[in-house]
C-alpha cells in the first residue's frame, strides 16, 4: 500500500488488516483508492503510544504547541484548493464548498494555536490564614475522536486542534466514507514536531474499531459527531470507565418565515439552508414553518428557486448541488420521499434520482408541502436534500412548532420585527439561533452545540472548548516553617 492509503499509528504509516474501496459519488466508475482498515491490535498499539506521548506533550510549553498548530493551519489554508478538490471528489460537495471547508479547517488550527498561549490560571487567598490557592487547567489525557463524513476535514479539525492545543493526545477514527480526506489531514499533522504516538489515524468500521475505542480504559475523553443511536450507545458504554464525553448528534432544524419578512430574502436563505451541501448538514433547515398569510407566495417562489438549482458533478463549474455521499444514502433519501407521500404530504418538486453524464448518486432536491409536524419526515433527521413546509396560523403557533422536537441544534427566523426576533432568540429551544440568516453557517471562534437529542456534554469550538479538553486542578500552598 502507499502512504496515501495507510493508517498512522505510533508515529509510523502502517498497512491495515484489510482495505475498503473509496468511490467518487459524482462518478461511480472513479475509484479514488483502497484504504487501510485497522484491526484491534493496531488500535491497541495506537492507544498505548498515545498514553506515552501525551505525558511528553502535556509537559511541553505553550510556544511549542502554538508553533505546531500554526504550521498545520497555515498549510491547510495554503492548500485549500487541492485539499478542497479532494474533499469534493470523495464526499460530493461542490468544489467551492470543498475549498471553503479546507480553508476553514486551517482557521480552526490557527485559532487554537493562539489559545495555546492564552492558558492563564487563577489564584486566590484561602479563607484560612497564610494559605494561597492556585487554580489551573491540565490536559484531560488521551482523546478519542470519532468524526462524520459530511465535513471530513473541518469537523475533525475543530476537535483535533483544541485537543492538541491543551496538551492532549489524539486517536482519530474518521468515517469510512471519506478516508482520503482523513489521510490528507493526517499527512500535514504527521510532518510536525510531535512525540511519536501523540496523533494517530485509525481507520476502520465503527462496529469494530469504533466500539473498541470507546470501550478502552486507556481513553480519557471521547468527542463524537454522528447519529443519535450511535451517540446514545457511546454514552452508555462510556459510563463503565467514567470516560468524559462530548456528543454532537441529530437535528431537525426549523426556520420560521413570518408574514412581515422580506420574502425574496426568506426564499434565498431557506433554499441555501435546506439544500447547501446537498442537505447533508446537521444545521440544514428541514422544517420551514410559514405564516399562513404568506404561505402560498412563499411556497411558489421556493419551488421555483429549488427547481432552478443546478445538480451536477461536484468538480464541474456551475454545480450548486452535488451528489449525495453514496448509493446507500441515496436509497435512504428516496425511501423518505416515499414515506412523505404515504403520510399524505404533497411533493411539489424533486425527490427523484437524476441521470447525469457520469453515473453518480444524484438526486433532485425536494420540497414537501401540506405537512404536519407529527409526520416522520418532520420528526426524523433525513440528512437529505429534502425540506418540508409546515403552515402556521401565526407567530405563536410557529414558535410552538419550532420547539416541538426532540432536537435543538439550530433554529432560524425571518422577520423585520425586532421585538419578534428578540422573543424568538430568547424562546427558541436551540443551541444556535439565526435571525434573518440561513440555519446553516457558524463561526469558528464561538461555541457550537445544541439541546435535547442534538448534543450532550460541553460545547465545541471557541474558548468554550477548554471545558472538555482540560480538567481543573486546585492546589493549596502553605508557607513552610521558618528556618
Amino acid at each position: 500500500m502507499t502512504l496515501e492509503t495507510r493508517n498512522f499509528i505510533a508515529g509510523n504509516w502502517q498497512d491495515g488488516a484489510g482495505t475498503v474501496e473509496n468511490r467518487n459519488p459524482s462518478d461511480l466508475s472513479d475509484i479514488i483508492d483502497h484504504f487501510a482498515q485497522a484491526d484491534a491490535a493496531q488500535l491497541d498499539r495506537a492507544l498505548g503510544a498515545a498514553r506515552k506521548a501525551q505525558a511528553i506533550w502535556g509537559a511541553s510549553g505553550p510556544q511549542r504547541r502554538h508553533d505546531v498548530l500554526m504550521a498545520i493551519g497555515t498549510e491547510l489554508m495554503a492548500r485549500a484548493a487541492d485539499i478542497g478538490a479532494l474533499i469534493s471528489r470523495e464526499e460530493g460537495k461542490p468544489l467551492a464548498e470543498g475549498k471553503g471547508e479546507a480553508y476553514r479547517a486551517g482557521q480552526f488550527f490557527t485559532y487554537f494555536a493562539a489559545e495555546a498561549l492564552r492558558q492563564i490560571g487563577d489564584t486566590a487567598d484561602s479563607v484560612r490564614p497564610e494559605i494561597e490557592i492556585d487554580i489551573r487547567r491540565e490536559p484531560v489525557g488521551v482523546v478519542a475522536i470519532i468524526s462524520p463524513w459530511n465535513f471530513p476535514v473541518a469537523t475533525p479539525a475543530w476537535k483535533i486542534a483544541p485537543a492538541l492545543a491543551f496538551g492532549n493526545a489524539v486517536v482519530w477514527k474518521p468515517a469510512n466514507q471519506t478516508p482520503a480526506s482523513a489521510v490528507a489531514l493526517t499527512e500535514i499533522i504527521a510532518r510536525q514536531d510531535l512525540p511519536p504516538g501523540l496523533f494517530n489515524l485509525v481507520m476502520g468500521p465503527g462496529r469494530a474499531v469504533g466500539q473498541r475505542l470507546v470501550e478502552s480504559p486507556l481513553v480519557d475523553a471521547i468527542s463524537f459527531t454522528g447519529s443519535v443511536p450511535v451517540g446514545r450507545g457511546i454514552a452508555t458504554t462510556a459510563t463503565t470507565n467514567m470516560t468524559r464525553i462530548q456528543l454532537e448528534m441529530g437535528s431537525k432544524n426549523p426556520m420560521v418565515i413570518c408574514d412581515d419578512c422580506n420574502l425574496d430574502l426568506a426564499v434565498s436563505h431557506a433554499t441555501n439552508a435546506a439544500f447547501g451541501g446537498t442537505g447533508q448538514k446537521c444545521t440544514a433547515a428541514s422544517r420551514l414553518i410559514v405564516d399562513a398569510r404568506i404561505h402560498d407566495a412563499f411556497v411558489e417562489r421556493l419551488v421555483a428557486a429549488t427547481e432552478a438549482l443546478r445538480v451536477g458533478h461536484a468538480l464541474e463549474d456551475g454545480t450548486q448541488i452535488g451528489p449525495v455521499v453514496n448509493q446507500e444514502q441515496l436509497h435512504n433519501n428516496l425511501d423518505y420521499v416515499g414515506i412523505g407521500k404515504a403520510e399524505g404530504a404533497e411533493l411539489l418538486c424533486g425527490g427523484m434520482r437524476l441521470e447525469r453524464p457520469t453515473e453518480g448518486c444524484y438526486m433532485a432536491p425536494a420540497v414537501f408541502a401540506e405537512t404536519r409536524n407529527d409526520m416522520r419526515i418532520n420528526r426524523e433527521e433525513m440528512f437529505a436534500p429534502i425540506t418540508c413546509v409546515i403552515k402556521a396560523t401565526d407567530y405563536d403557533e410557529a414558535l410552538h412548532l419550532a420547539n416541538d422536537s426532540e432536537f435543538g441544534l439550530t433554529a432560524g427566523i425571518m422577520t423585520r420585527s425586532l421585538a419578534r426576533a428578540t422573543h424568538f432568540r430568547r424562546n427558541a429551544r436551540a443551541g444556535c439561533v439565526m435571525v434573518n440568516l440561513p440555519t446553516a453557517g457558524t463561526d469558528y471562534h464561538v461555541p457550537f452545540g445544541g439541546r435535547g437529542a442534538s448534543s450532550h456534554g460541553p460545547r465545541e469550538q471557541g474558548r468554550y472548548a477548554v471545558e472538555f479538553y482540560t480538567t481543573v486542578k486546585t492546589s493549596y500552598i502553605a508557607a513552610g516553617e521558618p528556618a
